[in-house]
C-alpha cells in the first residue's frame, strides 16, 4: 500500500507493529537514512539492537543467500519485544528474495524494513510493496519539512518555548540544511538550552547553527555597506583562505546590494521593502539591512550596482588583471561611496 507524504511523518514516529513491512525510497540517501532510523527506533526501542532484536542484512549477502531475509524474519531472539529485519540499498534485482519473505510473513515475525534509492513508477520493488495488503511503501522527495515535522523535531530535542523570530529562523534553516544536519542542529540547540527555561531566541540559534563561508561573506558585505573600509583587506584574506573565489564574492555582493536597492526603492518605505525580500530576513539581520538601505538611499545603491556589474563583467572577461585586486578595489570604492553625501 502507498503511504502518502502527508501521513508518512506521523507513521515514522509511531509505526504499526503488526505490519509486514515498509519500503522507504528516495534520491536523498541522508533523508532516507534519517527516516529509516526513526521508524526502526520506534519499533524496537533504544535497546533493540543491543538485545539483538534488529537484524541488518547486507545486500551482497542477500544475493548470495536468497533465504537470508526469510530466516531473519522467522528467527526468535532471547529478549521479548518487536523485531526488525532491515535491508539497506535494495534494488529490483532482489525483488524475488524480498517477495518470498513478505509472502511467508506471519503475525509475530520480525517486521521487514527496506530502503532503496530513487525508484521509478515501474520499479518491481516499488510495485511489490505498493501491491501488498499489509505493507507500506513511501517515497521521500526533496520537499522541505512541514511545520508539523519541524515541531516534532523540536519536541524530540526537548526545547523550551521557541520565540516567533527564532521559529522563522529554524524554518529557514530547515530549507537550507540537509535533513540530518537540521536535526543535529536542533539537538545541539536542545543541549545548549538544557537548564535554561527562557524562550529560544535568534542568539541561541546563531550559537548552534553550522558556520560556513556564507557567514564570513556576510561579514565582509556588512563591512562594505557600513563604510568600514579599513577592515576590508584583513577580512578578505580570511575569506579567501576559506576557499571563496573573487567571482563568488562579486556575486554575493551583487545579491546583497540588490536586496538593499529593493528595500530602498519600495513605495511603502524601507521597512516594507525589507519585508518583501525573498528569502526573508529576520531579527538583527533584518534591522541591520534596513539601516544600511536607509543610509545608502536609492541613488547611491544604483551607482553601487553599476560598479558591481562592471567588475563582474571584467572578472568574466579575458582581462589579465589580478582578480583578487579587482574585487578588493571595487569593495573599497563602494565603502568610500557610502560615505559620500547624497547630492
Amino acid at each position: 500500500m502507498k503511504l502518502s507524504p502527508r501521513d508518512a511523518p506521523s507513521y515514522f514516529r509511531k509505526p504499526d507493529p503488526d505490519r509486514t513491512g515498509l519500503l522507504i525510497f528516495g534520491a536523498d540517501a541522508m533523508r532516507v537514512a534519517t527516516r529509516r532510523q526513526e521508524v526502526i527506533a520506534a519499533l524496537v526501542g533504544p535497546e533493540g539492537e543491543a538485545e539483538m532484536r534488529l537484524t541488518r542484512i547486507n545486500t551482497g549477502d542477500l544475493r548470495k543467500d536468497p533465504a537470508l531475509l526469510g530466516d531473519a524474519v522467522k528467527a526468535q531472539g532471547f529478549f521479548p519485544g518487536a523485531r526488525v529485519a532491515f535491508v539497506e540499498g535494495a534494488t529490483d534485482a532482489m525483488v524475488k528474495n524480498i517477495a518470498a519473505a513478505l509472502e511467508d510473513w506471519q503475525r509475530g515475525d520480525a517486521q521487514i524494513i527496506v530502503t532503496a534509492g530513487q525508484l521509478t513508477a515501474k520499479s518491481a520493488l516499488r510495485k511489490l510493496f505498493e501491491g501488498h495488503n499489509n505493507a507500506y511503501c513511501v517515497g521521500l522527495y526533496d520537499d522541505p519539512p512541514s511545520r508539523d515535522e519541524i515541531d516534532a523535531i523540536i519536541k524530540s530535542a526537548e526545547l523550551p518555548e521557541v520565540g516567533r523570530d527564532a521559529m522563522e529562523q529554524l524554518t529557514v534553516l530547515s530549507r537550507t540544511l540537509e535533513p540530518g544536519d537540521f536535526r543535529q542542529t536542533v539537538e545541539k540547540l536542545g543541549l545548549y538550552k538544557r537548564g535554561d527555561d527562557t524562550a529560544v531566541d535568534l542568539a541561541d540559534i546563531n550559537a548552534c547553527a553550522p558556520q560556513s563561508s556564507e557567514a564570513a561573506l556576510d561579514d565582509v558585505l556588512n563591512i562594505v555597506a557600513e563604510a568600514r573600509a579599513d577592515q576590508i583587506g584583513p577580512t578578505l584574506r580570511k575569506l579567501y583562505a576559506q576557499g571563496v573565489n573573487p567571482v563568488a564574492l562579486c556575486i554575493g555582493a551583487n545579491r546583497h546590494f540588490r536586496a538593499l536597492h529593493t528595500a530602498a526603492s519600495d513605495p511603502g518605505g524601507v521597512g516594507a521593502g525589507i519585508g518583501r525580500l525573498r528569502p526573508p530576513v529576520f531579527g538583527p539581520r533584518r534591522d541591520r539591512m534596513a539601516r544600511q538601505a536607509s543610509q545608502w538611499g536609492r541613488a547611491k545603491l544604483e551607482e553601487a550596482l553599476s560598479h558591481l556589474i562592471d567588475t563582474d563583467l571584467q572578472l568574466r572577461s579575458a582581462d589579465t588583471a589580478p582578480q583578487h585586486a579587482l574585487v578588493e578595489r571595487m569593495l573599497i570604492r563602494l565603502a568610500m561611496l557610502s560615505r559620500r553625501k547624497s547630492s
